[in-house]
Formats: C-alpha cells, sequence, structure tokens
C-alpha cells in the first residue's frame, strides 16, 4: 500500500455520499505496501479503508472483492467490501476503480510466537475450506507465467551470481509444473500474500486477514508455502524456526489433512514462494513506479531464504 494518487477531503466526500457509512472525520494516508493507493478513512459512523486501484482493472476486480464478501459471509475474519445505493462494491474515483472496507481491530504481530503461528496456520486452512464454493475464477496473476515474463526485465540487474541462482530456479519450477504430483495438488482461491503485516492481531487472537489484492486461483500448498516462508523464519538468515513451522502445520492440519502430493511437493513449494516474492521485490526495486510514500522491499532478504530451502530443504 502506498499514494499514487492523492484524493482530497473534497473528493473523499464526493464518493462517501454514494455509501451508507456516515460523515468524513479524518482522511490519512498509508505509507506502507507499493501496488495501490490507501487511505484510512474514519466517519462518524466508524473506520475504513479506501483503496484505488492501481494496476488491477474493473474487469479483474470483482474476483478480489467478491472473494472477500463471500468469506465474511462465512465468518473467516477479513475485510467486508461495502456497498453504494445501488448494491456494488465496486466504486470509482478519479477514473481509477475503488473499494471502502471496514478496517480490522487490533495489530499486525511482526514478531510471531508458535501461538500466533498457530492461529495463522488455522485460519489459513478455514479460507481455503470457506472458498471451495466461491464461484468466480482468476488464475494468480504472479504465479509461473508471470515470474517466466518478468525474470528476462530483472535480469540484467543481477550480479552472475544472482544471474545463475535465479535462472536455475526458474528452470526447476518450470519442471515441477510438468509432474504428475503437481497436477494432483488441490487448489482453489488463495490469499497468495498473507504475511505477518497482512494479518492482524488482538492480544493473540487472529483479528483479521487484509489486503486480498494478489489473490487467485492456485494451489493451496502454494498459499501455505507463502505464510510459512514468512511466519516461520529467522528474518536475519532466512532459517527455519522449527517450533513455529511444527505449530503452523499442526493447526492448519487440524482443519484440513495435507495430502500425499502436498508432502511430496512441500519444499519444492517452499522454494516456488521464495522465487515468487523475490521476483516481484528484484521487478519493484529495479523497475520503480513514481508514488508519493512508496517503500519498495529489500530483494535480498527473499534471495536468502530461497537459498536456505535450496541448501536446507524441508521434508515432511
Amino acid at each position: 500500500m502506498a499514494v499514487f494518487t492523492e484524493v482530497s477531503e473534497q473528493q473523499a466526500r464526493a464518493l462517501l455520499s454514494q455509501l451508507s457509512i456516515g460523515e468524513l472525520v479524518s482522511l490519512q494516508g498509508i505509507s506502507s505496501g507499493i501496488e495501490n493507493t490507501n487511505y484510512f478513512l474514519t466517519t462518524d459512523q466508524g473506520d475504513y479503508v479506501l483503496t484505488l486501484f492501481e494496476r488491477l482493472n474493473h474487469e479483474q476486480l470483482p474476483f478480489y472483492l467478491y472473494l472477500m464478501k463471500h468469506l465474511a459471509a462465512r465468518g473467516v475474519p477479513v475485510p467486508d467490501p461495502q456497498s453504494n445505493q445501488q448494491g456494488d462494491i465496486l466504486l470509482t474515483l478519479l477514473d481509477k476503480p475503488a473499494a471502502v472496507v471496514n478496517r480490522l481491530s487490533g495489530q499486525s504481530e511482526l514478531q510471531p510466537d508458535t501461538v500466533h503461528c498457530a492461529a495463522m496456520g488455522r485460519t489459513l486452512a478455514q479460507m481455503h475450506l470457506a472458498a471451495r464454493d466461491y464461484d468466480r475464477f482468476q488464475i494468480n496473476l504472479r504465479g509461473l507465467a508471470w515470474w517466466n515474463d518478468t525474470v528476462p526485465l530483472v535480469l540484467p540487474h543481477l550480479t552472475p551470481e544472482q544471474h545463475q541462482l535465479l535462472t536455475h530456479e526458474l528452470a526447476y519450477q518450470n519442471h515441477v509444473s510438468s509432474l504428475s504430483a503437481y497436477a494432483a495438488l488441490p487448489s482453489g482461491p488463495v490469499h497468495a500474500d498473507a504475511f505477518r503485516n497482512n494479518v492482524m492481531f488482538d492480544g493473540e487472537q487472529l483479528s483479521g486477514v487484509f489486503d486480498f489484492y494478489f489473490a487467485g486461483c492456485d494451489h493451496w500448498l502454494f498459499d501455505l508455502g507463502v505464510c510459512v516462508n514468512d511466519w516461520c523464519i529467522d528474518w536475519q538468515t532466512g532459517e527455519m524456526d522449527h517450533a513455529r513451522l511444527q505449530a503452523m502445520l499442526s493447526a492448519y492440519q487440524s482443519v484440513r489433512r495435507l495430502t500425499a502430493a502436498e508432502r511430496a511437493l512441500f519444499n519444492p513449494m517452499l522454494r516456488a514462494a521464495a522465487l515468487r516474492f523475490w521476483i516481484s521485490r528484484l521487478w519493484d526495486f529495479h523497475l520503480p513506479r513514481e508514488a508519493s510514500m512508496l517503500q519498495p522491499h529489500d530483494p535480498s532478504h527473499f534471495e536468502r531464504v530461497l537459498t536456505q530451502r535450496r541448501h536446507d530443504p524441508v521434508t515432511l
């Protein structure tokens, strides 16, 4: 989240006039993240988040917004998009698609313990099962096809060692995608970006998962791998913290058991999840867009994570 498009209070009031969530009290830009324009929007009736979508278009966005609506209706703690008088949750502001969702309570736990990892694992499995009957489909736009398209764009900016690591891992992931076990992996709508800063806690209680705008239909194991690579590692080295890993996996499997194919491809999917975010961070870092308050992430972090998953595989 960043501020690519400046929104005035007058423009925010005009948008609020279409909704039934009160009058504007305050509007504050959010600096974290790098994809969309986001503001904290406070009214006399509650706290909300206003998002203007900078890359996603009106045709793509219903998948994300109605997925959140679908999950919220099934008791999963996610933001609930607000509708206008016509019942639409996909809005328009400054000629860009926009949405307003309720602001979740609590705060992100950036140094999670086993109890937080267990809560995330349990909630992730609940999300996967709750979305099984979601009737919209959209591929993961940051999946394997995007990796193959994007890697050639970032290679000129890398050292020879990084060049070798990236091309070798991409070739490996293309090979994995051809395996019969890969084809057998259970799939469905996934969050695909459930990092610690996209999850809220009220004490030890998980109070919400947000920022669904990288969601898509992909393998549930990939979604779990994204979480493991962020929640269950030593941040400085990328090494796995096996106590937190066990807590997350046990809690996930208390809701949904992993299949034999998932157990066999667990480490390859951890590598895939690390590769995805290394590529995207390289892209954002070396080929940035202009934005107010933009803070691109350090690509070297997921280079370390990928290296660890290659050199010290996690087996189930």
